[in-house]
């Protein structure tokens, strides 16, 4: 339960926010690239809503608290951006060329190019599915999102790596199952 009611919770909220947004903005600015910076202070100020009861009463103890909030987004995009780049490298790692493999390799090696020109969202939506094996309703809530918006969004993501790795050749198995 709050310790505030709401009129008093939104005026310390917006007290906090004129405070420190500009000093927030800079704080990020100096660690990710600018056009990035608003986004992760907007979640910052996010998670400080969410929190307002655990704010500091003192200004100077309130911005330092913002300050790591915002060095946790920080560290969770980065942590994002080396999991997207890691998964694109192991998608790109292909074994060695036999005659026996020749064609996975091959298709391997599409489909880590079809992989890098997709979008974060459709990435993100099929890793969830395929690789971290996790249902439409459990994907969803690690989203933020309906189920119904996630199976759309992996719909398109499909449709998107489909189109990206062009046709099936004619004798190849996955021709033939279908």
């Amino acid at each position: 339960m709050s310790e505030h009611s709401p009129p008093e919770r939104e005026a310390r909220f917006t007290g906090l926010f004129e405070a420190t947004y500009a000093d927030l903005v800079r704080f990020a600015q100096r660690r990710v690239p600018d056009e990035q910076a608003e986004d992760i202070v907007a979640e910052a100020f996010l998670v400080a809503w969410r929190r307002t009861d655990d704010v500091p009463a003192s200004l100077p103890d309130a911005r330092a608290w913002l300050f790591g909030i915002a060095r946790n987004v920080i560290l969770n995009v980065h942590r994002g951006a080396r999991r997207r780049t890691a998964l694109a490298v192991r998608l790109s790692e292909a074994p060695t060329v036999t005659a026996d493999n020749s064609e996975l390799v091959a298709r391997q090696i599409d489909l880590a190019r079809a992989w890098g020109k997709l979008s974060g969202v459709h990435q993100e939506a099929l890793a969830l599915a395929v690789l971290d094996d996790l249902t439409a309703p459990q994907a969803a809530a690690v989203l933020g999102i309906s189920p119904v918006a996630f199976r759309l969004r992996l719909s398109r993501a499909r449709r998107a790596l489909r189109a990206f790795l062009g046709p099936v050749p004619a004798h190849s198995p996955e021709r033939q199952l279908s």
